[in-house]
């Protein structure tokens, strides 16, 4: 059986001289990239190991060396490659996905159906917010909270409970 991997950061830039680079998670998601996690780079470069060797957690962005690169030039060529990570290999609750997962899939209410696609994942200090449009009920906000969304599926419609008053019926 094959491993699922799971799109988990961005690298951004070249840090130092070294072969290090600063790499920034995906919006929506934590740091997840862990030394000795061993990793897919894309788009792929052929003969490189992709292994974890160190990171370095810098808020909002993370130093990391891998295997493959020593130098600045090596640095400098996985600008822009996205970081994919064993499924296995991570941990993520329910509620936590990437927000470009999560653009224009369906969003069902057991109750009322079809609500429409997400079209945007607006943050909050409490809670992320979901904006829904597309559907019968115009636009329509949902907070991201476990008593409505109970889970995100990795693909198809995402089932929701949504509670009364949150739309106009």
């Amino acid at each position: 059986m094959s491993s699922q991997y799971r799109n988990i950061a961005r690298v951004l830039k070249a840090h130092g001289s070294k072969g290090e680079v600063t790499v920034a998670p995906l919006r929506g998601l934590p740091l997840l990239v862990e030394p000795g996690m061993e990793v897919a780079l894309t788009p792929p470069a052929l003969d490189r190991d992709r292994t974890v060797d160190a990171v370095s957690d810098d808020g909002d962005t993370a130093r990391v060396l891998f295997s493959c690169s020593s130098s600045i030039d090596d640095a400098e060529a996985l600008q822009g490659c996205f970081i994919l990570a064993h499924e296995e290999d991570i941990e993520l609750d329910e509620l936590t996905a990437a927000y470009e997962d999560l653009i224009d899939r369906e969003v069902i209410d057991r109750r009322r159906g079809s609500l429409g696609r997400i079209v945007e994942v607006m943050e909050t200090p409490a809670n992320d917010v979901w904006v829904i449009d597309g559907g019968p009920y115009g636009e329509v906000l949902i907070p991201v909270v476990s008593h409505v969304v109970s889970s995100i599926p990795q693909d198809g419609p995402i089932i929701v409970q949504i509670m009364d008053g949150l739309i106009n019926e």
